[in-house]
């Protein structure tokens, strides 16, 4: 992975033209191959075909993340069957083990890419099934992996939502953050508001119309060099949650990109710590069948970059 900042001599400079320097990806075929597989991400955005030709600003972040997963073909043709990350089906819902990289509903309208998501994938498959379309329950964010539920028809979709709301789910959670928390476990709550011209959750009081709150237990796994593994259970589950809190508590996710300010930015020494995405993966969750409310209980292991990520820092220590 590689990051630049655009500086006064690269201003003006085509997107492609500048991944194709030698000091980068070295052709311009290497620079257009990997900006169709999703592997080019520009301020913080998955850069598309129709943005190889932009001309770079002052500021500009040009982010390379070439063994993004789900990356080595092309990305509008992510979902074939067998690909499919399902962990459990039935005629009522699919749990799936989303990958990092991939988003796990379409994007509004407004800011649709050309980007696949899982629930294409899932549309799809149940289109060959004849079996209806999924309905979006919950999500997790594009570069978090792990486990997401989609219901197969609208009164189970209502059925599980309304579990969410009440908040009954087990969602528990492994990251990867920077330091040692002290203590060890204990209950991060907050006040925060979700920010629609910056596309992120802010601090927020209880002056502002939009302020919820965000609750969150954690404890802490491992001790690793510079960082710690660490369990958060989401008792709200609000968009970003985990990594607003995880800022706001002085323990930025290894990874983080857009959650971090002046006063939370790692240390030189942890900035060390390279990884191509937020270290956050959905580990376990429980709910409710609709139809007969047992209990179901689904782990999804560690994926393999965090897994490297954890052995590295074990290395380390």
């Amino acid at each position: 992975m590689g990051q630049w900042t655009i500086g006064p001599d690269a201003i003006g400079v085509r997107l492609d033209k500048y991944l194709a320097a030698p000091a980068r990806l070295g052709s311009r075929v290497r620079a257009l191959a990997a900006i169709d597989r999703g592997k080019i991400f520009l301020n913080d955005r998955e850069a598309t075909p129709a943005d190889a030709g932009r001309r770079l600003c002052a500021g500009d972040v040009v982010r390379v993340w070439m063994d993004r997963p789900g990356s080595a073909r092309r990305r509008m043709a992510l979902g074939d069957e067998r690909d499919l990350p399902i962990v459990y089906e039935d005629s009522r819902l699919l749990v799936l083990d989303k990958p990092a990289g991939v988003l796990a509903v379409p994007l509004p309208l407004e800011r649709r890419e050309a980007a696949r998501s899982v629930f294409d994938d899932v549309k799809e498959y149940l289109a060959r099934r004849r079996k209806g379309r999924p309905h979006v329950v919950h999500r997790i964010d594009r570069d978090t992996s792990g486990l997401v539920v989609f219901a197969a028809d609208a009164a189970a979709q209502a059925h599980l939502k309304s579990q969410f709301t009440r908040r009954t789910p087990e969602r528990v959670y492994l990251a990867v953050v920077h330091g040692r928390l002290s203590p060890e476990s204990g209950e991060w709550r907050d006040r925060i508001a979700w920010d629609a011209r910056a596309l992120m959750q802010k601090p927020a009081d209880s002056r502002d119309p939009n302020v919820k709150d965000a609750i969150s237990t954690y404890r802490v796994v491992e001790r690793l060099a510079g960082a710690s593994l660490v369990e958060v259970s989401l008792v709200t589950g609000r968009q970003n949650q985990i990594r607003m809190q995880a800022r706001l508590h002085g323990h930025p996710l290894v990874g983080e990109q857009r959650y971090l300010d002046a006063a939370t930015k790692p240390t030189d020494s942890a900035r060390a710590i390279a990884f191509a995405r937020q270290a956050l993966h959905a580990h376990r969750l429980s709910f409710k069948h609709p139809d007969d409310e047992r209990v179901l209980r689904f782990a999804a292991p560690l994926p393999p970059d965090m897994s490297e990520l954890i052995r590295r820092l074990r290395r380390a220590r």
